[in-house]
Parts: C-alpha cells; sequence; structure tokens
C-alpha cells in the first residue's frame, strides 16, 4: 500500500470538495430551506462567528461543579452573578448591572455540613453534601442523630401499616417530601428516599440524585439517596441486617436576597421598542444546574458577544431596538426586573428565552424544542424562530439529493463545533409549554417563544454537569438564536414585510394542517352519527386555525416602528385567510359527503342541540382572587400540566388547563371556551366542558351567567 500516495489522493479530494461545498450557492439557486429572514451571507456570517467553545467557557466559569455554596457568597453577589458580569463587560455589553430584590432582613437555611452513615452492621459514610451537594434535601436540618432503618417501599399510607417507625429512619422508593410527611407524622425522625423522576429513570441512572427540598421539623432530617444506594440497603434488610443510620448536619441561617443580571445592545434611538433575550441563572440556590439553565444564560451571552463583533465587521447592522439581556432567577426574577423597570415592559415587542440548550441530544434521547406561543397569545414571534431553527437544521443535515453535485456526501453548510459532536440536528417545533420565563414575560403583555432540550436525562439532578454538554449543540443554538434575534431588533420596514410573507406562508401550512386533522376525524368515523360529528369538529378546527392566522398577521404590525402604519399595512389580509378558510370548508364538505356515501348514510347538515345552545347562551365570568390568592386557574404556568388545574372535582385532561385558565377571564361563553380548545387540541365533549365549569362556578371561582 502507498500510504503517502492515498493521504495526497485523500487530501485532493477533500480539497475539491471544500471548494465545490464554498462555490455551491453561487452555482444555483437556493432551495427553499436554504433561505431564511436574513441573507445567506448575513446567515454565513452568524455561523463562522457564534462559537460553542465560548459558550462551554462560560459553562465552566459558572457552574464547573455543583458546590455548597458558602455562606459568605450571601452577603454579596453570587458566583454566577459575578462571572455574567464579567464576560459582559468583557465582551462590550451596555449597562451591565446586578439588582437585589426581595424582602428586607429575610433570611434562609444554607446548609455547612451534610454527612449521611451507615454505621451498622459496618461503617460506612454514604454521602456527603461536598460530594453532591443535592443529597441533604432538608436543607434547614441541624444536629447529629442516629436510629435503626425501616423499609416502607413506596412510602404510601399503607405501606406504613404494621411497621414500627417512630423515633426511626424510613427507607422509601418514594418521593423524599412526601414521604418524609408521611414518615414524620408518624414519629419517625428522618427518611432517605430516591426523589426519581419516571421510574425508567432509576433504572437507566442508578446514581443519580435528583433534587428534592423539605422543610425539616426540629430533630427531624430528609435525605435523598441514589437508586442504587436505596436498592442496597433494602437489600441488606431482606436479608435480616439491622441497618443504623446516622446523620449529621449543620446549617446557617444567611441574607435571603435574591439577584438578576442585566445587560444591553442598545438601539440607535430610533425607536423607543425594545426586545428581549432570557435564561434563568437560579432556580433556587442550592441547586446549580449546568444544563438547567446556566446553559441558557452561557448561550445568551454568546449570541451577544457574536452579535457586537459582526456589528462591528460590519456584517450585521446595527439593531435599531435595544436588546435587554436577562440572567434571573427563573420566573420570579423577570416579574421583578419588569416591575421595577416599567418602561421595558411596555416598550418590549418580543422575546427569546432558552432553558436548557446545551445537553448532547444523542446521548440524552432528545430533541432541541420551539415551544411557541400558545393560540391565547398567537404572534409574529414564533415563525420567525421556526425559520431560523429549520434553516439551521437543515444545513447541517446531509441531503442525499446533493450528494454527487453541492456537498458530495456531507451537509451542505456543517454548523459544527471543533470539540462537538457531529451528530444530526434534531428538531422539534412544538405546542406551547409553560414553567419557564417566557410565560413570565407573557403575564405581561409581551410575545415569548422557549427553546429546550427535551428530554433530559439529567433533569433537576445531580448528574446536571457540564460533561454532558455538546459544543456543537451550543454552536447551533446560538446560530439560530441570534438569527432570530437580529431580525426582532431590525426595526426596519423592510423587515417588518418580510416577517408578514413568513407568517402568511407558514400560516397556510398551520391551515392546511387543521385540514388534514379534520379529514382524519372524518375518516376514523365508524358509524352516521359519528361522522355527522366530526364533520362539525373538522370545520371548527380550520375556523379556529383561520382565526389565529389573522390574528399572527395583527401581531406583526409591530414589527414596524410605526405601529398605525403596520396595522393599516397589515389589514388587507385578513379577507384573504377567510377566503383560505372558506376553500378549505368546501374541500371538508366534500370530504364529508364522499365519507358519508362510504357509509351509505345521508350528508346531513349538523344540526345546533340543545345543550349546544345553553352552552351558547351561558357567559364565563372570572371571578377575581381574594387578595393573596391566586388566579382562577394559576396563570400561565404549566402550560399543559396541573399548575393550570385550579380547582378540585372534574377536571380536563392536562394539556387543555393552562388555555383554559385563561379562556375563563376572557368574556367568552361556555360554547366558545369549548370550540377553542377543542380546535387548538383536539374535539372535547361538551359534557365535560361543562361539568369543569360548574364544579368551578360551584367552588366559587368563576360566575355562570345568561348571555345578554
Amino acid at each position: 500500500m502507498n500510504t503517502s500516495h492515498d493521504n495526497y489522493m485523500k487530501a485532493s479530494r477533500l480539497a475539491l470538495l471544500a471548494l465545490t461545498v464554498s462555490a455551491a450557492p453561487a452555482a444555483r439557486g437556493q432551495e427553499r430551506e436554504d433561505r431564511t429572514l436574513l441573507t445567506q451571507a448575513q446567515m454565513t456570517a452568524i455561523i463562522n462567528e457564534v462559537s460553542g467553545e465560548r459558550a462551554m467557557h462560560h459553562i465552566m466559569e459558572l457552574v464547573p461543579y455543583q458546590r455548597v455554596r458558602p455562606p459568605e457568597e450571601y452577603s454579596g453577589p453570587y458566583q454566577e452573578s459575578r462571572v455574567i458580569a464579567k464576560f459582559a463587560k468583557e465582551y462590550g455589553f451596555s449597562n451591565v448591572s446586578i439588582e437585589t430584590y426581595g424582602p428586607a432582613g429575610a433570611t434562609t437555611p444554607q446548609p455547612t455540613q451534610g454527612e449521611l452513615w451507615m454505621t451498622a452492621p459496618k461503617n460506612v459514610k454514604l454521602f456527603d453534601i461536598h460530594d453532591i451537594a443535592l443529597a441533604l434535601a432538608s436543607t434547614n436540618a441541624n444536629g447529629d442523630i442516629s436510629a435503626e432503618l425501616v423499609d416502607v417501599g413506596a412510602g404510601r399510607a399503607q405501606d406504613f401499616e404494621g411497621k414500627d417507625v417512630k423515633g426511626k429512619f424510613v427507607l422509601t422508593s418514594g418521593s423524599t417530601g412526601a414521604v418524609y410527611t408521611q414518615a414524620t407524622q408518624r414519629g419517625a425522625i428522618g427518611v432517605l428516599g430516591i426523589s426519581a423522576i419516571g421510574y425508567q429513570r432509576s433504572i437507566d441512572f442508578p446514581n443519580q440524585i435528583v433534587w428534592s427540598t423539605v422543610n425539616a421539623t426540629p430533630g427531624t432530617v430528609a435525605w435523598s439517596v441514589t437508586p442504587e444506594v436505596q436498592h442496597n440497603l433494602q437489600a441488606l434488610i431482606v436479608r435480616g441486617e439491622k441497618i443504623t443510620i446516622r446523620s449529621i448536619t449543620k446549617s446557617v441561617m444567611v441574607p435571603n436576597k435574591q439577584e438578576y443580571v442585566h445587560a444591553e445592545i442598545p438601539g440607535d434611538g430610533s425607536t423607543t421598542q425594545e426586545v428581549g433575550i432570557s435564561g434563568h441563572l437560579y432556580e433556587g440556590f442550592i441547586k446549580q444546574g449546568a444544563n438547567d439553565d446556566n446553559s441558557g444564560c452561557a448561550l445568551i451571552l454568546e449570541i451577544g458577544r457574536a452579535y457586537m463583533k459582526l456589528i462591528a465587521e460590519g456584517k450585521l447592522p446595527r439593531p435599531k431596538r435595544t436588546i435587554n439581556f436577562q440572567f434571573v432567577p427563573e420566573i420570579a426574577g423577570t416579574n421583578a426586573y419588569l416591575a421595577a423597570h416599567p418602561d421595558k415592559q411596555k416598550n418590549m415587542i418580543g422575546t427569546l428565552n432558552f432553558d436548557m440548550e446545551a445537553i448532547r441530544v444523542a446521548a440524552s434521547r432528545s430533541f432541541w424544542v420551539l415551544q411557541r406561543t400558545p393560540d391565547t397569545f398567537p404572534s409574529y414571534l414564533n415563525d420567525i424562530a421556526q425559520s431560523m431553527m429549520e434553516y439551521i437544521a437543515d444545513i447541517s443535515r446531509e441531503r442525499v439529493r446533493f450528494r454527487r453535485s453541492l456537498s458530495g456526501y456531507a451537509p451542505t453548510q456543517p454548523v459544527e463545533s471543533p470539540r462537538g459532536s457531529k451528530d444530526a440536528f434534531y428538531i422539534k417545533i412544538d405546542k406551547h409549554y409553560g414553567s419557564s420565563d417566557h410565560v413570565t414575560y407573557m403575564q405581561h403583555g409581551i410575545p415569548a417563544v422557549m427553546f429546550i432540550t427535551w428530554p433530559d436525562m439529567w433533569y433537576h439532578s445531580s448528574e446536571d454537569t457540564p460533561d454532558k454538554q455538546d459544543p456543537t449543540q451550543y454552536k447551533r443554538a446560538a446560530a439560530v438564536g441570534l438569527g432570530g434575534l437580529a431580525v426582532i431588533s431590525s426595526g426596519t420596514d423592510e423587515m417588518a414585510a418580510r416577517v408578514v410573507a413568513e407568517n402568511l406562508g407558514r400560516g397556510l401550512s398551520r391551515m392546511g394542517e387543521s385540514h388534514v386533522k379534520g379529514l382524519g376525524y372524518m375518516a376514523d368515523a365508524a358509524d352516521g352519527p359519528a361522522l355527522t360529528t366530526a364533520y362539525k369538529e373538522a370545520r371548527n378546527a380550520i375556523r379556529h386555525q383561520a382565526e389565529i392566522e389573522k390574528a399572527v398577521v395583527r401581531t406583526a404590525s409591530v414589527m414596524w416602528t410605526n405601529v398605525a402604519e403596520g396595522k393599516k399595512r397589515t389589514a388587507g389580509f385578513e379577507p384573504l385567510i377567510d377566503q383560505r378558510a372558506s376553500a378549505l370548508m368546501n374541500e371538508v364538505k366534500a370530504a364529508y359527503q364522499l365519507e358519508a356515501l362510504q357509509h351509505n348514510v345521508p350528508a346531513a347538515e349538523p344540526v345546533v342541540s340543545a345543550d349546544e345552545k345553553a352552552a351558547a347562551s351561558t357567559m364565563v365570568e372570572a371571578v377575581p382572587p381574594a387578595p393573596g390568592a391566586g388566579g382562577p386557574g394559576g396563570g400561565r404556568g404549566g402550560g399543559g400540566g396541573g399548575r393550570g388545574a385550579g380547582a378540585t372535582g372534574p377536571s380536563l385532561p392536562d394539556e387543555f388547563n393552562a388555555e383554559l385558565s385563561l379562556l375563563l377571564g376572557k368574556g367568552l361563553s361556555a360554547m366558545q371556551i369549548r370550540d377553542f380548545l377543542s380546535g387548538e387540541f383536539t374535539p372535547l365533549p361538551l359534557s365535560d366542558v361543562m361539568a369543569v365549569l360548574q364544579a368551578r362556578a360551584t367552588a366559587g371561582s368563576i360566575k355562570l351567567v345568561p348571555k345578554k
């Protein structure tokens, strides 16, 4: 084998491939997936500049490992705030500040010592908080206590029957916090739980401790242990061994101050409009997650650095709108900032929120997900984010149809970091989910989307450390984020028109999806009555989506710095969207008639039932909450879960609840609420919706009144 000749030929082929790739854009027109709201030259400049390595450097300064925060750190800025402010000043951000908030004189416990021992049948240190900070769940515990260990299995009430736990430690496979309550009510002095998020993760990751907090009563303690340790201790007990546990804990009271870091890239002064980009730097002070969410903060810091460098080099124009970078305690910090700066709340037209960005997606079985705004908050912003996300994903994959011409056997423009993976960029455009700072911006009237990696196999755990992160994922996320930020901060009427065009094109696609959904309802119908109901739901899905798309175009008017002018320029599209909906309705009707022939039933037009007439005549009025209480449904909090449930009694499936909570305060009829939820998600029986509304009316959180 002639090695030198082979190496020469290989190098020649690589050089030719590089020339082919670089020349490809000039050789032929771009395909649709190779276009986005910025020019290709601007996107290429962004891709070349954003650095996954620099974002990793930020992480290694922010949270190189999970640590016990020393008490003296509470007397000044926290480590993470100092790191962010230092980098921001070095990179040239403006108005860099660390702001504190919270009740004066408030204090909180900070552990300084925590050791968990098995002292019999042998002497073994099981956990030390300076090894694994999240092991100690009761951060306010103090004392040196020893007792026998009793296994209570899953830790349900029935699992305690016949077991004497008074004055003893309890071992459980259940949640640390929940079992602690059960155990201490029965006189136990401590609990060892695993707090696993899901059974599968306890099997796949037996050495992971999931974050749990317990407010311990004096003389008691709560520990979270790994599934492996829990299983080993359980096995000893089954074998007949008597286990003695010793817990040594000490905590001190420290100032309970909260703080956030703010920085800006100033606009050119031509408009009062501003935009935001955010990530949460803190989620409590004991938990310190590399991915959740120091990764989001590391990422937006890099986005800002790259943006300013490209502006200085003339590769991107200076933004007209001031850009606000927020590094906050999750949700509470965003609320505090907007409350302290009402001018920002008034002037912001959109925010990009980054929460959990850098996990290597292939290792975590993940997608990088865009969480859109919900249908109760339609926005132009979704399509900007989706456009950038799909662009980076498409140019980063090898497209087989290009293998002989544009790229060879390679992506057309790989977005990869020198020390990162070459994994595919797995992305997903998804419906809204809350529980992060984008929710808070929307509660203040500011449209916001969230980017998140999900699932995250190390979420909220002792294993949320930098070694799970991928510089390539950072680079791709930074390219998406900077591209989107450059669009919304542009402030030009030309860009505004481009955004409206994007909204219209993608809105047509979404209306097509609602059409497909409705046709599916009819195709699945088993008999004549079911078919007629499905036809009604298909029409509702299209009608709902048409209203959302008209609202999206209306929101795009804010992209003009003269919003009134923007409203004039976009108004003409609404009747055109109605025409689209009419055409789709005609297709649905034709499909209904075809399905009726297949079932050998008449294609009768649906009749409004007595229950539907009653629901259409019943208005829903929200009752203002009592001082200090939550709203009728807990706000926009859990975009698909229990935080939106609001009241005991009948409930809708989880994914409906957050939207239901918001619809209750919009002055709609019961029928309009049912139709909205069914159009956004899947058909809901009217009887289910009415049962929930009547239960809430009985509880006093809403009123059901006749339509005037």
